[in-house]
Formats: C-alpha cells, sequence, structure tokens
C-alpha cells in the first residue's frame, strides 16, 4: 500500500514543520516511529518531511549552541543545572549538580545527559569543561560517583578533566565496594590538608544520598512529562489536517498509538522510582476525543516499513511456520488472538466486550498496557506465544538468550523453594516493520507481579491468602531465585530484573496459582524465567 496523500496536504505538513515544529520536536517523532529502521531510506512522506536535511540541522544547532548556566541562588529543591542549548532553544545537554555548603563548599555532580541525537558529537566534554571552570570560579570542591563501566569508551572523560579517586585524598577506609567516588580539586585547595573535610563530607553524602536520589528524580520525572506533552503537540501538528478532516490514516494511527505505548510504560515505570510521589501528574496530558477514540494501530504500515524481514533462531521451527506468515509477518502476527491474561480477561468482563473487541487508544490509557503485544498461536497442537518487541530491544534479547542457555546448562533440575526452576527461552525472532516478534512456548504461567495483582484484586484469592500468604510466597520464590542465579552465574544482582522476566505457575483458566502441597507445607509448582 502506497502513501497517497493529495499534494494540497503534503504541503500543508511541510508548512507545519518549518512553522511549528522544533529540531527536537521533529527528533522525538522520528523515534516515535522506529529506532530501530534506517530512517531516511523510506519513501514514506512523514520520514521525508521530518529527515530532509536533518543531520546536517543536528551538526549545525551543535556548533551553534552556547552554555546556559543558572545561578544558585535561582536554583530549584537544591539543584543546580548548566545546559548547553541551541540558538533556537533547543536543550542538548544538561549538568544536574547538587550544593553542599558543610563541612567544605562542594558541589555533587548528580548526573551528565546528552540527548542521543547529539552524542558523541564533544557536548560531554565541553559541559564538564565549563563545570570544571564554575568550581574554579566557586574555590569548591567537585565531587561524583563516576558509574561508568570501565570498557566504555568514556570511562577515562574525568580523567582528563583533571579528576582523580577520592581514595588517593581519604584513602579506601570507609568506601563500600560499589563506591567510585572522583574529586576534583581546584587550585585554590592546593597544598592544604583537607582530608579530613573530605572525609566528613563523604559521610554526609552517603547519609543524603536517598535524599539526593529522591529530588533527582522528581526533577527527571518532570522533565520527561514535559517533553511527552512538548511530543504529543508535535503530533498534533503534524496531522493538524487529518484531524479537522475527521480521518485518520494508518501512519496517524500508528504514531499515537506508539506515543501511548510509551506513555504508559513510563507511567508504569515511575511508579517505584524512589522517592517518586507524583509530582506534575501524567493525567495533566489530556488526549482530544479524536484521538482518544482512534482504533489502535501497534506496527507501522507499510509505507513506513523500510527493512525486509529476516529470522532468527530455529529455522526447523521457522518451517512449521504457515506460509502467510512467512511471507507477510507482521501483517498475519498481528491478526492472532490476543494472549488472554488474567488482566485483560479482567478488563473486557468488566467492559462487557468479548475478546475480539477493536481496542482504542483510550482503552490502552485503561488498561495501562498493550494488550495486543502478546499473540497466541497453535503449531502441529503446541501453543506457543509471539510477543512484539521494538528493533531496538534485539541487542538485550540476544543477551537475554545468552543468559538463559547459561543459566539452564549451570543449573539444571534446580528447585528453589521447593519449586523447579525453569526457563522459556526465545525460539524464534521474525522481524518485520520495524519491529520484532519473539516465539516462545506459552507455558502454565503468569509474570509474578501480575500474580500478586490478582491475589489482591480476586475476591476468591483474598480469601485463600489471608491463611496462605500467597503473596509473600510469590515474592520470596523469586526473590531467593533471583539471589541464586546472581551467584551462580557470577553477575550483579542489580542487572538480573533487567535481563530476566520471573513467572509463578498459574492455572489461566480457574485464575489460580498452580501449588505443590504436600506434609512440609504449600509450595509454587514451577518459577519461569524468560
Amino acid at each position: 500500500m502506497i502513501n497517497t496523500l493529495p499534494r494540497r496536504i503534503s504541503a500543508r505538513k511541510n508548512d507545519i514543520i518549518k512553522k511549528h515544529l522544533g529540531l527536537n520536536e521533529r527528533l522525538g517523532l522520528i523515534g516515535l516511529i522506529e529506532e530501530g529502521i534506517h530512517l531516511g531510506s523510506s519513501d514514506s512522506p512523514i520520514v521525508t518531511d521530518l529527515f530532509n536535511d536533518l543531520w546536517n540541522l543536528v551538526n549545525k544547532t551543535v556548533s551553534g549552541s552556547r552554555l546556559d548556566q543558572l545561578k544558585p541562588e535561582d536554583s530549584r529543591n537544591g539543584f543546580h543545572v548548566f545546559e548547553i542549548i541551541s540558538e533556537t532553544g533547543e536543550t542538548l545537554c544538561r549538568l544536574n549538580m547538587l550544593y553542599l555548603k558543610k563541612p567544605i563548599p562542594c558541589y555533587y555532580l548528580v548526573y551528565v545527559e546528552v540527548a542521543v541525537p547529539y552524542r558523541k558529537m564533544g557536548l560531554g566534554n565541553r559541559i564538564l569543561e565549563n563545570y570544571r571552570n564554575f568550581l574554579i570560579s566557586k574555590s569548591a570542591i567537585g565531587i561524583l560517583d563516576n558509574i561508568i563501566p570501565k570498557e566504555d569508551p568514556t570511562y577515562d572523560i574525568y580523567f582528563k578533566q583533571a579528576w582523580e579517586p577520592i581514595e588517593s585524598v581519604i584513602g579506601g577506609a570507609i568506601l563500600d565496594r560499589h563506591d567510585n567516588y572522583m574529586i576534583y580539586i581546584p587550585p585554590g585547595f592546593e597544598g592544604k590538608d583537607i582530608k579530613k573535610s573530605v572525609l566528613r563530607l563523604v559521610h554526609h553524602l552517603k547519609r543524603k544520598r536517598p535524599a539526593i536520589d529522591m529530588r533527582d528524580n522528581e526533577v527527571m520525572v518532570q522533565r520527561t512529562i514535559s517533553e511527552f506533552k512538548d511530543l504529543y503537540s508535535a503530533l498534533l501538528a503534524y496531522f493538524e489536517t487529518e484531524i479537522q478532516r475527521g480521518e485518520s490514516s494508518p501512519t496517524m494511527r500508528f504514531m499515537f498509538t506508539r506515543f501511548v505505548t510509551k506513555l504508559i510504560s513510563f507511567r508504569r515505570r515511575i511508579g517505584v522510582l524512589l522517592g517518586y510521589t507524583g509530582g506534575e501528574s501524567l493525567e495533566t496530558i489530556l488526549l482530544k476525543s479524536e484521538i482518544a477514540e482512534l482504533p489502535i494501530k501497534s506496527y507501522a504500515p507499510r509505507e513506513i516499513a523500510s527493512k525486509p524481514s529476516f529470522v532468527t533462531g530455529d529455522k526447523k521451527l521457522w518451517l512449521r511456520l504457515p506460509d502467510a506468515l512467512k511471507k507477510h509477518p507482521a501483517h498475519f502476527i498481528e491478526l492472532l488472538p490476543n494472549y488472554n491474561r488474567p488482566r485483560l480477561i479482567a478488563w473486557l468482563q468488566k467492559q462487557g466486550v468479548i475478546s475480539t473487541y477493536t481496542l482504542t487508544i483510550s482503552d490502552l490509557m485503561d488498561l495501562g498496557f498493550d494488550p495486543t503485544r502478546l499473540k497466541e498461536i497453535s503449531l502441529n497442537n503446541e501453543e506457543f506465544i509471539f510477543e512484539r518487541v521494538q528493533a531496538r530491544q534485539l541487542p538485550d534479547l540476544k543477551k537475554k538468550k545468552e543468559l538463559l542457555e547459561l543459566m539452564a546448562s549451570r543449573v539444571p533440575g534446580v528447585m528453589v523453594r521447593n519449586a523447579q526452576l525453569k526457563s522459556n527461552p526465545p525460539l524464534l525472532t521474525v522481524r518485520d516493520r520495524g519491529n520484532a516478534y519473539v516465539l516462545r512456548r506459552k507455558i502454565s504461567g503468569i509474570h509474578w507481579e501480575e500474580a500478586v495483582e490478582q491475589i489482591h484484586n480476586s475476591p476468591q484469592l483474598r480469601e485463600i491468602n489471608a491463611p496462605m500468604k500467597l503473596d509473600k510466597m510469590i515474592r520470596a520464590t523469586v526473590r531467593e531465585a533471583n539471589e541464586m542465579i546472581t551467584q551462580q552465574l557470577g553477575v550483579e544482582q542489580e542487572t538480573i530484573p533487567e535481563l530476566i522476566t520471573y513467572f509463578v505457575s498459574w492455572n489461566l483458566k480457574t485464575n489460580q496459582p498452580k501449588l505443590t502441597i504436600d506434609f512440609t507445607g504449600t509450595y509454587l509448582e514451577s518459577i519461569w524465567t524468560a
């Protein structure tokens, strides 16, 4: 299918872009299309409109940028900010710091952030140079916790700016294993004995770190919400003609669907941030009724897709797939029935609709997730699940598969709190329309967090939970599995949740946990890693 927008509409779009859409807004819209496709190779009008001479404009913007420094006395919540901004107002790079007056004047560097399109252009070095000059002008110590991995090419960025390990001043007696504090000592402190002051400062930072993280979370969430608002405004401007005409092209539905799925994903993730209590609520992003009522389109229209599909994984399994799927993967898979997870079944029953109901964008906001991301398929009487993921997630998917295979080889047949530990690795990956579709076996289990949610929300399960403490059993089993995998594989415990997802045994028909009961107690039948 070819996009056949009338020329006058395309011309109108170009006028809108020139008048209303800044560089960051264009980059944001391009990011919504698909991170994994090579933009600019597509003949899609939207890509042409947004991508035209874009990287020349990015380079020009960076070269014409300037540093905007907020004065400490004008800062909010104790945070002080350096920003590199373009002549047209785009924020290219930020440096957040926190001023600590005692026991010695100090600016703690919270983080440096360079916007994705402007990385590898020297902005990080530029803002750190200005930060160092700022410390010199204020005659204040600089401290940071260097979280950059040693194997990362940017690891030595601070060493080049005359920062040094804090052990050179205080020794390593009070530092924890994961601490990697660095210090910058301006010329005004040269020759002075500052060891005791810096020791007290580190103690103070360790006590204050949770409060720093809380403030940092709040500031970053508010900024991200602002960026979501800007992106929504950019979408409204770009599709202004269709909205006014009451039209909704596949491209328009795809772009607004992608926006909302990112928004609800962000809403779900910020719920666990330390100290985040709502702040500037996401509820301030109000969808126009014309947008909220649009039927969703979760995969790219043909006019946006630019790369042919390819497959990795089990070739024999690939041959078993229907020919129609192999020819047009995205179209075939997206027509498969949605995976009937308990949360979706409960929502459908509440709405009084059936499983084939066509979801709208407002439905996604209400559900809090995209049910079309998981699809069911039967092959030779075996049940499988297709999961749609963004193309940019393929490298992480490869790491996950390698980790699951390593775990299966090192801990075969292991029991965790009397539950059998199993794995459900990716079997096959098909790529089409800017997305990847991952095939796994359908298991008798659900995500552990959804299991706990069902236990708390279902009257029947709440009654069972009171004497049996099912929610505590699930949490304890997942926690112990995570600790065991960490020890066996020799990886950092903090990285496991980013790569491995835990599912617990569950009867999907009765919406109850699958349990093993013997004379010693009650246990989950199994716990799955995927």
